[in-house]
């Protein structure tokens, strides 16, 4: 049985032959960067996003940890670990913020799933001492769009201008590790206000 995985990087970033992520950018020093997390067992996507000394949020690199479905499930949540655990090294990220799982009542293998892949990016924050922010899909789609209902065409639009992108994200799931990193920017903010 041969595993696939790839991970897919944003262009005009450098990566060396094993790709080991480069993270270049003329920003100001971050002051605290997140690593933004939608899990899924076929595909995770992820987002590392920073916060300048001044400024509002830029995003440092994202792309998609892809897995086989011919492999068998603990060989796809090592491959998840794996690249999970060499991004957090890379990216010297402060905290990691995943989206809370949604269950779709109709079908719970899914659910379990989800919440295996879920699992192996939250021992990969653990195991670099990285804590971890869990946000419901519902209170990061209103955090961005105002409406916790929001469509997922709204939030890639909503992504693309909070980060300000030249195009919206092209994958569903990058643009959601995008979302729920922003949604604990926003949470940040609030908090900071409030004291």
């Amino acid at each position: 049985m041969f595993l696939v995985a790839s991970l897919v990087f944003r262009p005009g970033r450098t990566y060396d032959n094993n790709m080991n992520m480069k993270i270049t950018t003329n920003a100001l020093p971050a002051t605290f960067t997140v690593l933004g997390i939608d899990p899924g067992l076929a595909s995770t996507g992820y987002a590392v996003l920073c916060q300048p000394a001044r400024g509002g949020v830029t995003c440092l690199g994202e792309g998609l940890i892809t897995t086989s479905p011919e492999a068998s499930l603990e060989q796809r949540l090592r491959v998840i670990y794996l690249a999970l655990d060499k991004i957090l090294r890379e990216s010297g990220a402060q905290l990691m913020a995943v989206e809370d799982l949604y269950t779709d009542y109709r079908n719970p293998t899914a659910a379990v799933l989800m919440g295996h892949a879920r699992g192996a990016c939250l021992l990969a924050a653990a195991g670099q001492g990285v804590p971890v922010a869990s946000y419901p899909p519902t209170r990061v789609k209103k955090s961005l769009t105002g409406n916790g209902r929001a469509s997922k065409r709204q939030m890639k639009a909503m992504v693309r201008v909070f980060l300000q992108l030249v195009q919206e994200p092209g994958s569903e799931h990058v643009a959601d590790a995008m979302a729920v990193g922003l949604c604990h920017f926003h949470q940040r903010q609030a908090e900071a206000i409030r004291l």
